[in-house]
């Protein structure tokens, strides 16, 4: 929005002054306002969601990947360089933040916030499955991690046998000449963040001065004087529009976050741009061949495809029903969210982020064609991707679902104009009065740990009393210290949300591995 629009708006006495407006009825908004809230039980939190359900977006168990991201198996977090060596520093990162996260989570089982753990947490193994010339690869990150306290109890095999136990159905009738190996890591998690996510609201509304607005948009933001933020809301049925002020706002909104955080007009938001990514699942409609695999499988992405494209086997735990997920096969819409409008890319684009969009553009033409690709695929070649890893797979067994939308960042850079970022990331103005979250994966996941940075940036005053630092102990033990540093402290923390989430415990399955 420019500078004239805000000349011709008209500003209307606020009639609602809540202490924090969280934008999006997501896994992030719904964990920053627990977490605020178990801080400052006084503060008025407003939630405001353009839909009419909660988590309808990138937090849906369908629209997700459902993987508790702990880079045990995902292979795009440990890159390999151009002259040979694993980079495993992402991956050390991502391990300690998901184990921030459950620590969070047991927290609220173990204060009865959330009755059942495993309404949206359950353990599964998570491995990672490569052949051919990728072995040796597998092979160097396997080495590069088993000693590691985070990675502890990870196995690496390369016998035919030993990966039959573990996976069958891949395995099944697979090519006795092809070189293939694997890693398992018993601790490994299925994830629904759909019902997190509603159970993280149900517990927020049950507290005072906490109110969810559902199928209300918010259509304007402006800073005012006194360093307050108004909005305009509308809500997309009745079409009544409000207008409310905060002292605190956060932009939570997934792929529609981009769009409300250039109307914000800060100067952090300068030149930040998306890339929207699609995807689709193969959903299995066989019983037989769901019950034949229990894992979580990644390979390793093709050449140039963006990370959410890494292609992976995946045992799902859905409204309590067991489900067998391939893909996602990636695919390119204008959309920035599922539910929204094909001009969403056209309207993000302004003068600040037109050099960086068009250089990354210009810089990722694999990525482009990758996509176009991606979009063209028949039934056939989709099917044939599968074979890859289920070499018994059956078309009709098979049905394609669409997943969610996931919009990259694109930022500006000085020595290329613009990067495109794979992640996510948090922009906050300098007073710390308003932040959004931008990006995707491993996003959900390390909801808790992003929600700790943004306190932060955003809340400095507040953030090192020792009224604040007690309760983020209370909520996180290892809160303030390096987990990756202390291998006794991850193993106390991890018996402890093992325990209260009813997972596989740190005592380690004894595999015969060969």
């Amino acid at each position: 929005m420019s500078h004239i629009s805000h000349l011709f708006h008209i500003h209307h006495t606020p009639t609602s002054h809540p202490d924090v407006i969280l934008i999006g009825a997501g896994i992030m908004s719904a964990t920053l306002g627990v977490i605020l809230k178990e801080l400052h039980p006084s503060l008025k939190i407003e939630i405001y969601e353009r839909l009419d359900m909660i988590a309808a977006e990138s937090s849906d168990a369908w629209n997700n990947a459902g993987t508790g991201h702990s880079a045990f198996c995902e292979l795009n977090y440990t890159p390999q360089h151009d002259d040979g060596t694993v980079d495993a520093s992402k991956a050390f990162k991502i391990a300690e933040q998901f184990e921030l996260s459950k620590q969070f989570w047991s927290y609220l089982i173990e204060k009865k916030y959330i009755k059942d753990p495993r309404s949206f947490i359950n353990s599964i193994p998570h491995m990672s499955f490569v052949w051919g010339d990728d072995v040796d690869y597998l092979k160097k990150r396997f080495d590069l991690l088993k000693d590691h306290p985070l990675f502890k109890g990870m196995v690496y095999s390369e016998d035919k046998e030993q990966l039959t136990k573990w996976m069958p159905l891949i395995m099944q009738e697979r090519d006795k000449n092809q070189k293939v190996a694997a890693t398992r890591m018993e601790l490994g998690t299925d994830m629904n963040f759909g019902e997190l996510t509603r159970a993280l609201f149900t517990h927020l509304e049950s507290l005072p001065d906490v109110n969810l607005y559902l199928n209300n948009e918010v259509t304007f933001i402006d800073k005012r004087k006194d360093g307050h933020w108004e909005l305009d809301v509308k809500n997309v049925k009745t079409h009544a529009k409000k207008t409310i002020e905060t002292k605190f706002l956060f932009i939570g909104a997934g792929g529609g976050s981009l769009p409300l955080l250039e109307k914000t007009e800060i100067l952090e938001a300068n030149g930040y741009g998306g890339f929207p990514v699609g995807g689709q699942w193969l959903v299995c409609q066989n019983e037989e061949v769901i019950e034949k695999h229990a894992a979580k499988v990644y390979g390793k992405a093709e050449v140039s495809a963006p990370p959410m494209s890494v292609p992976h086997l995946d045992t799902r735990i859905i409204n309590g029903k067991k489900a067998l997920l391939f893909g996602p096969f990636a695919g390119f819409s204008t959309k920035f969210l599922k539910h929204g409008s094909l001009m969403d890319l056209p309207h993000s684009l302004q003068v600040d982020n037109l050099i960086p969009i068009m250089s990354v553009g210009l810089h990722n033409i694999p990525l482009t064609k990758y996509l176009i690709e991606q979009v063209r695929q028949s039934p056939e070649d989709r099917l044939n991707a599968l074979k890859k890893f289920v070499p018994t797979a059956k078309l009709a067994d098979w049905k394609l679902e669409e997943a969610g939308q996931r919009v990259q960042v694109i930022k500006k850079d000085h020595d290329h104009g613009g990067v495109l970022e794979f992640g996510t990331e948090i922009v906050n103005a300098a007073d710390g009065s308003i932040a959004a979250l931008l990006g995707a994966s491993p996003g959900a996941s390390t909801a808790v740990a992003i929600m700790l940075d943004l306190l932060k940036r955003c809340f400095k005053d507040q953030v090192n009393t020792p009224e604040w630092q007690a309760k983020l102990k209370a909520m996180i033990p290892s809160y303030g210290q390096s987990l990756a540093a202390n291998a006794e402290l991850i193993d106390a923390v991890r018996a402890q949300s093992s325990s209260a989430l009813q997972l596989k415990t740190a005592k380690y399955v004894d595999l015969e591995v060969k």
